[in-house]
């Protein structure tokens, strides 16, 4: 029981930092401190990545919105009533005589 405590108080002194064999332990410490730093990055570039994605996708919601206004004013643009009322100020009216259909015959030259 005495070498467990005597182990745990030299852990918490750093004595294991220090003794004959502390470049093992430094070492071992850089990987950990390493690995930690790496974890660190890891998870920042995944928050980065799904805010990104977040901000991505607010834009898709907003240009197809704007796609559906602007289709809708393109089709009320599109109207005949609408096209007859900008004609009309223009000075424009239909037609009062109706078209006439010209019939073109030909006969095979021999």
């Amino acid at each position: 029981m005495a070498n467990i405590k005597k182990n745990i108080y030299d852990v918490l002194k750093g004595n294991f930092l220090i003794n004959k064999n502390a470049l093992k332990n430094w070492r071992f410490l850089v990987f950990i401190v390493f690995l930690m730093l790496l974890m660190i990055s890891s998870s920042h570039y995944a928050d980065k990545q799904v805010l990104e994605m977040a901000k991505l996708d607010k834009e898709i919601k907003e240009l197809k919105a704007e796609f559906v206004d602007t289709r809708s004013v393109a089709m009320k643009i599109k109207l005949e009533s609408n096209i007859k009322n900008r004609v009309k100020e223009l000075g424009l009216a239909p037609s009062e005589n109706p078209a006439e259909i010209i019939k073109v015959t030909s006969k095979p030259i021999k």
